[in-house]
């Protein structure tokens, strides 16, 4: 049977591990795809930053739920403008 510790570990690990994979797509996204689409978003910083801030400040699981928030506003009936992301 695990103890807490070896369970903390494994979960820390888990995250981190995630947080490394999600930025690493959006990297991606950023170097290979966004050039090939041109400026596409309405806020300040782009969505494809707020991820990669949202993620590292945050971790993987709340950054990740901003970030789609963030997708899911950036439209073009939407308001555009500076939207930072929350401390």
């Amino acid at each position: 049977m695990p103890n807490k510790q070896s369970t903390q570990l494994l979960t820390q690990l888990l995250t981190t591990g995630l947080a490394a994979l999600l930025l690493a797509l959006i990297s991606f996204y950023r170097q290979w795809i966004s050039p090939l689409l041109g400026p596409r978003c309405r806020f300040i910083p782009s969505c494809s930053a707020y991820g990669l801030e949202a993620i590292s400040r945050h971790g993987p699981w709340r950054g990740s739920w901003l970030t789609l928030r963030r997708l899911l506003r950036c439209h073009p009936f939407s308001a555009c403008g500076c939207d930072p992301v929350p401390d």
